[in-house]
């Protein structure tokens, strides 16, 4: 951010602007507003300590905080800049003075009333014009024999302030140790050069004064305040200026944002060991507030022996989780918030996350519903599970998990996954018998795969059905019994089984078989002619003969069935095995 170039430009305007400028002319820029003076006089003082000149006055029944006065021309510059530098609210906006009354801010402030002086008198002598005072020099500019002289003078406390200060910032990531060594002085050199001074890797004084002021001027527009949650058992320093508690939701504490479009924060404490750690860590993966991995990027997210981090980010949504069990408890905390706001959200993480500590023996009790239970029952607020756009059902077709199910619409999947967490690639699709071939992102092994008849099945023998009709509402796929009522389409058309068959939308995409056990076809499933309204029950189904030929044209071995008559049992067992839930994801 390029924070100090922002600064000195905001006060060539508001410092060396000519005292001319006329009344009706001025222009300030309104940043905040507060409801009672307490609050506004320490919003305005934390304004002073990053801006050269705050004002603050009553406006009716509330208290502005104000910067200026400047010109409106300049006034419309300052505030795009400063908006763009994220130094002020976006909802800051130009305001000419007309509805300003009392001032409260600086303290101590006085209003000065302009008056006129009368007409002066005829001198009787001569006016003697007062010799000039030579203008005062700048004081010289320090050197750097100098500046490393000042630099061994500060204690150790003062040379790990910056270093903090350097790691607020991002320019720091080693330890705090007030050792200056390589990492140290390059970390000066780059804070140097984005803020305008020379890179010498060894801070002036008006430098290092300049480098604590800014951190302290960031920090308190965000208003870090050490909260003691006894509830929860958590203490920890959190951003008030902007968040608000909004309540209790176990295994949660919910801090809403104080404007919209601003950060959530949600403290995690539930009793709980490693187990649980890992459900939750699950869990989070499941929710809207956590963005799934981008595909083709790693994703930023690890579970360990004891804690878990979680760093997620999509267009629209950015993430940090992160949680630790510890003597039978799970605690840690969750911030969300829109990316553009990414490089101040990750000082607050540093923050938040380096203060954090587990107080006590008390958690949050989720009572006796489970916690994935619960996310079910959408009752964790601001944690809504996150849904594919469409749900369908497929089926194995060899031995290392190679996948075949229904083409349309697949092409408009960001993602594909497999039974939920699997990620699976389209390979090809087949105009033919509608039909796409799907691969997963890792080898697996299946608990039984497709065996294709060769010959048709009789018209009227009875057919199953297997597939995730509700979705993920059950845990597994269900199997629907019907009857094969034609080899072609209703027009005669070949390589198309004409069914009947209750099913339902999310069994498309899944295996037709035989009593016996051999798979006849993919389900399609309606007419796809939407201009016709079959009766109820009726669906359809792409023959076998053009998906063994679709496969073996892709490098498949689709097995064959071997004749063997099957049990109900393993009927049941081989057709639930080879039947998936595929998901799209948006």
């Amino acid at each position: 951010m390029r924070f100090w170039a922002a600064l000195a430009s905001l006060f060539t305007v508001l410092c060396l602007q000519p005292l001319t400028l006329a009344a009706q002319d001025q222009s300030w820029l309104q940043v905040e507003a507060q409801p009672d003076l307490a609050t506004a006089q320490e919003r305005a003082r934390a304004y002073a300590a990053l801006f050269p000149n705050v004002e603050g006055f009553q406006t009716g029944d509330w208290y502005a905080i104000v910067i200026g006065p400047m010109s409106r021309d300049e006034a419309g510059s300052q505030l795009l800049s400063l908006r763009r530098e994220n130094l002020i609210p976006r909802d800051s906006f130009i305001a000419d003075g007309s509805a300003f009354d009392d001032r409260f801010w600086p303290a101590g402030a006085v209003e000065v009333t302009p008056t006129v002086d009368p007409e002066p008198a005829a001198p009787a002598e001569p006016v003697v014009e007062p010799v000039a005072e030579p203008e005062p020099q700048p004081e010289p500019e320090e050197t750097l024999a100098e500046a490393r002289a000042a630099e061994d003078a500060l204690t150790k406390d003062e040379k790990k302030a910056l270093q903090t200060a350097l790691a607020w910032f991002g320019f720091y990531d080693g330890a705090i140790d007030g050792a200056y060594g390589r990492g140290t002085r390059g970390s000066f050199s780059a804070w140097q050069e984005a803020n305008g001074f020379e890179p010498t890797g060894v801070l002036r004084t008006k430098e290092r004064a300049a480098l604590l002021a800014a951190q302290a001027a960031e920090q308190a527009l965000y208003g870090f305040d050490l909260v003691t949650e006894s509830e929860s058992g958590i203490e920890a320093s959190l951003p008030m200026a902007l968040v608000s508690f909004e309540g209790y939701q176990p295994p949660f504490v919910q801090f809403a944002p104080r404007v919209a479009g601003g950060p959530r924060l949600i403290l995690i404490s539930e009793p709980g060991d490693r187990a649980s750690l890992a459900g939750l860590y699950d869990l989070l993966q499941s929710m809207e507030t956590v963005p799934a991995p981008v595909t083709g990027a790693e994703p930023d997210r690890s579970l360990g022996d004891d804690s878990f981090t979680i760093n997620a980010a999509s267009t629209t949504l950015a993430t940090y989780a992160w949680a630790r069990a510890s003597k039978g408890q799970v605690k840690g905390f969750i911030l969300t918030w829109t990316p553009d706001k990414s490089e101040q959200m990750a000082r607050i993480v540093q923050v938040v996350q380096s203060s954090f500590r587990a107080i006590g023996d008390k958690a949050l009790d989720p009572g006796l519903i489970p916690l994935d239970e619960i996310a079910r029952q959408g009752l964790l607020t601001g944690l809504t599970p996150r849904k594919p756009a469409f749900s369908r059902s497929g089926f194995y077709i060899s031995g290392d998990g190679a996948i075949l199910t229904l083409a349309r619409d697949l092409d408009t999947c960001a993602k594909l996954t497999i039974d939920g967490d699997r990620t699976a690639s389209l390979t090809a699709s087949d105009t033919n018998s509608g039909a796409a071939l799907l691969s997963p992102q890792r080898p697996l092994s299946p608990p039984a795969f497709a065996r294709f008849a060769t010959a048709p099945a009789a018209r009227g023998s009875e057919i199953v059905v297997t597939g995730y009709a509700y979705g993920d509402k059950l845990p597994a796929p269900v199997m629907t019994f019907g009857r094969l009522d034609d080899t072609t389409g209703l027009n005669g058309e070949p390589g198309i089984n004409r069914l009947s068959a209750p099913v339902l939308d999310g069994d498309q995409g899944g295996p037709v078989l035989t009593t016996d056990g051999a798979v006849i076809g993919l389900l399609t499933g309606l007419s796809p002619d939407p201009a016709k309204v079959l009766p109820p029950g009726v669906v359809f189904a792409a023959d076998a003969n053009p998906l063994t030929a679709f496969l073996t044209a892709q490098g498949q071995s689709p097995q064959s069935f071997d004749g063997v008559a099957l049990t109900p049992d393993a009927l049941s067992k081989a057709a639930l095995g080879m039947t998936l839930r595929v998901d799209c994801w948006k």
